[in-house]
């Protein structure tokens, strides 16, 4: 009984925050099964712009039926709806991002092979690969690939053609975010690719999409509203697409509806915002569901913003992301990116990790403490953990999380901030605030911590208030280092040589296996400081000497 009363109040507090669309959205998305439209393809709309480079990705098809995606190899022995793979993997099969990949010129004929085969064996409605967000991202990639120079076959561009129809009648509504986005960008792309009335229904169709959801996605500081790094590269590629793709077809353009000037005023806002989420070695932090190798790196989207002929951004600026909740503080050689933010928007933390307060840390081009990354998205015990609180550098009270984090993307009581405040006297920056996502435990306290850089150290201290329960700070040490901890003194080597020394003022240590986890389907060992509370507090001190910020060598 007590375990269903859990379970109660857990979606409860899921479901309270839901938008009406996506409830019921939900049970007319179920329900409803439209019949596919097979009528034949509109004609073709001619192109009178030039089509540039997009963003290229590590090229995924290994030989004309065999893949590697999320680090796993397979083929499509078992066909392209083989339930002995993940549903994630089985999503990237149908996605086609090798078309569009680096080298892609050089698996053409794999290309329109795959295609034909593609069409041939996914029957229109059925199956994986005819689910909203792989119809979606298939969309784009077949009309970019046509855009670079190749030509589809006419069964796919009649398949094409049905997809679109088939997608326009099973938007994501009830999921709102990334998702419905894709479904808009993916209209945008056939009724440009397209013409006539129909095409022009479903341009008409996305702008309405778009026109709503781009002031909400894209917060006033460029960042994206679901604060993951990660999905924040992917939509800013889906802005640059959309350029690229007006410029291409001009004429469509002018059927969006103005959309075109909203996603062109924010594309510099949304690059600003990903230079100052990336370390110095120009990849990005681990925040909330977060991984190298699902969106095009940070310079390859700089260097397709560059092929649009945008002006330079330049590097990622200290300081206060607000609308995010992000903080960027440098000091010498040092960085550190700090999460103040909320889980995410209320009704959509799907994405979201139990990580309020927690910081990464790089010392010259050297990560030294870093949040433990994604690598799953299948729901069980590791996609938990890998969203729990431990699995980041932040406070863990009572082995609780601080944001009641279940299944594989949903959220229950979170973590709110407050009390923020940031000072910067040139050489010194202090960045100190507060969370009460554990004040609904029996004897839950307010987490306050204060964050102070200075260009050879970094100390950290944490305090509860209000509370007894036991808590442990954890820092995660990136994999390059090698940890050892005497007494309340410590010291980390890295594969380069470098040192990072620290002294605990307040509190009990000790040294704990970890995992790093910096791309999809990868786990690393790594080592875990763990920090004692004592009496509600902790201070850490974290040294190291000078090093060179291009090199990160002593």
């Amino acid at each position: 009984m007590r375990r269903r009363i859990g379970q109660a109040v857990l979606l409860w507090h899921t479901v309270r925050h839901l938008k009406p669309v996506q409830i019921g959205g939900r049970a007319w998305f179920r329900l409803h099964r439209p019949k596919p439209d097979l009528a034949p393809a509109p004609a073709l709309r001619d192109r009178a712009g030039p089509w540039v480079r997009p963003a290229g990705r590590q090229p995924s098809q290994l030989g004309p039926d065999r893949f590697c995606f999320l680090n796993q190899e397979g083929d499509l022995g078992g066909g392209w709806d083989d339930g002995r793979r993940d549903k994630l993997w089985r999503y990237n099969l149908h996605y086609f991002d090798d078309l569009n990949a680096d080298s892609a010129q050089d698996r053409v004929a794999w290309h329109q092979s795959l295609i034909r085969r593609w069409v041939a064996d996914n029957p229109p409605g059925v199956g994986t690969g005819w689910e909203p967000y792989p119809t979606s991202l298939r969309i784009v990639n077949w009309i970019k690939w046509t855009l670079a120079g190749n030509r589809l076959p006419p069964e796919a561009v009649q398949s094409l053609a049905v997809q679109a129809r088939w997608l326009s009648r099973r938007l994501e509504h009830h999921l709102l975010g990334n998702h419905l986005f894709a479904n808009a960008k993916a209209l945008v792309f056939a009724g440009s690719f397209f013409t006539g009335d129909e095409p022009a229904r479903w341009l008409s169709r996305a702008a309405t999409i778009l026109k709503r959801e781009i002031p909400e996605q894209i917060l006033d500081d460029g960042g994206h509203f679901e604060l993951s790094t990660m999905y924040h590269a992917l939509a800013l590629e889906d802005a640059l697409d959309l350029e690229n793709l007006w410029r291409a077809y001009p004429d469509s353009r002018r059927l969006t509806a103005g959309i075109d000037g909203l996603v062109a005023a924010r594309i510099a806002p949304m690059r600003r915002w990903l230079t100052a989420m990336c370390h110095p070695d120009g990849e990005i932090a681990f925040f909330n569901d977060s991984a190298f190798g699902v969106a095009p790196p940070p310079a390859a989207l700089d260097a397709y913003a560059s092929r649009l002929g945008l002006d330079p951004i330049g590097p990622g600026k200290a300081g206060l992301l607000r609308d995010s909740g992000y903080a960027r503080l440098e000091a010498g050689p040092s960085v550190v990116l700090a999460d103040v933010a909320r889980v995410g928007p209320d009704y959509l933390p799907g994405h979201a990790h139990a990580d309020t307060l927690s910081f990464e840390l790089s010392v010259g081009w050297q990560r030294v403490l870093v949040n433990s990354g994604t690598s799953v998205y299948a729901a069980g015990p590791e996609r938990l953990r890998q969203r729990g609180t431990a699995a980041h550098n932040t406070v863990v009270i009572a082995g609780e999380n601080s944001s009641e984090i279940w299944s594989a993307f949903r959220v229950a009581r979170r973590a709110r901030p407050f009390d923020l405040s940031i000072e910067d006297d040139g050489s010194t920056t202090v960045l100190a605030c507060s969370h009460d996502g554990y004040t609904r435990l029996a004897r839950g306290a307010v987490h306050r911590r204060t964050l102070i850089l200075q260009p050879g150290g970094l100390t950290v201290e944490d305090v509860l208030a209000g509370g007894a329960d036991p808590a442990e700070a954890r820092f995660h040490f990136h994999p390059s280092w090698d940890v050892a901890v005497d007494g309340a003194h410590g010291r980390a080597v890295s594969d380069r040589g470098q040192v990072v020394a620290w002294v605990i003022e307040a509190g009990t240590a000790s040294i704990q296996a970890g995992t790093h986890h910096p791309e999809f389907g990868i786990s690393l060992p790594s080592a875990c400081l763990v920090v004692g509370l004592e009496a509600g507090r902790s201070l850490v001190r974290f040294t190291w000497s000078s090093v060179s910020s291009s090199s990160g060598s002593i």
